[in-house]
């Protein structure tokens, strides 16, 4: 999905700002668990091709984060995050529908905004990291590969371009939560997420990135209530069809 002239940016990220935001994905979605040693600092060089500077500085804003531990002598380790205080963020909601329209109230009272915050206070590099989220969903959906991890990647780098910590709390507070429905599955294994469905949420995060990539707060703010409103539609559907399916006897309680 190609965006207009007007929508592109001048400046591209820094190489250490795209280190970061894969490692700090694959941490995220648990690809190296808690407890675990990142590669060595020579297998990151070899596997981004860049240099050893760009590593550890990716390494030390990682470490800011309180993602990762570096330990002399050792290497640099994947961090425990502590458990949130007890509440709606510690239950075990797994990926049920009535508990996911849940997680969506929560995410309409706090991402509508972060979305405009974003686009009044966000960066040239802040801005790129968006775009990034949004092109690496293209790729992987040219690919039929899950989407889901790069989806939340996309939610959080808006939340990180408020500047404001306690956006990019919430969220990962919620962590696989706030993108119940493919985060660990391709889009083909569920009849229901079909590339058609997968690209209607593309073209609504277009309109999320074009109103931040302009400026436009307003614009931002109607775009991301949109679609967190269009998936909380999507998902009654699922729950509707999941109750009519059951109701019929065609499906296990």
């Amino acid at each position: 999905m190609d965006l207009s002239p007007e929508m592109r940016i001048e400046r591209k990220p820094k190489l250490s700002e795209r280190v970061v935001l894969a490692l700090r994905t694959q941490v995220l979605a648990g690809e190296i668990p808690v407890g675990h040693k990142l590669p060595t600092e020579t297998q990151l060089t070899e596997a981004f091709g860049v240099s050893r500077t760009v590593i550890r500085e990716a390494i030390a804003t990682l470490a800011a984060d309180g993602l990762v531990e570096p330990r002399q002598g050792a290497g640099v380790f994947v961090r425990e995050r502590p458990a949130p205080s007890p509440g709606p963020f510690s239950l075990d909601i797994g990926n049920k529908i009535s508990h996911a329209l849940n997680v969506l109230e929560v995410r309409l009272g706090i991402e509508i905004e972060s979305a405009a915050l974003a686009s009044i206070r966000r960066n040239n590099a802040q801005l790129a990291e968006i775009q990034e989220a949004f092109f690496e969903f293209d790729r992987l959906l040219e690919l039929g590969e899950a989407t889901g991890r790069t989806d939340f990647a996309f939610h959080r780098a808006i939340a990180a371009a408020t500047n404001n910590p306690f956006y990019v709390d919430v969220l990962e507070a919620l962590g696989t939560r706030a993108i119940p429905c493919d985060v660990s599955s391709p889009w083909g294994t569920d009849s229901t997420l079909t590339r058609d469905y997968q690209e209607g949420l593309q073209q609504e995060h277009l309109a999320i990135l074009k109103a931040i990539s302009d400026g436009d707060p307003d614009a931002a703010r109607a775009a991301m209530r949109t679609h967190l409103s269009a998936s909380q539609q999507r998902y009654r559907r699922r729950l509707h069809d999941q109750q009519a399916d059951y109701g019929s006897g065609r499906t296990a309680p």
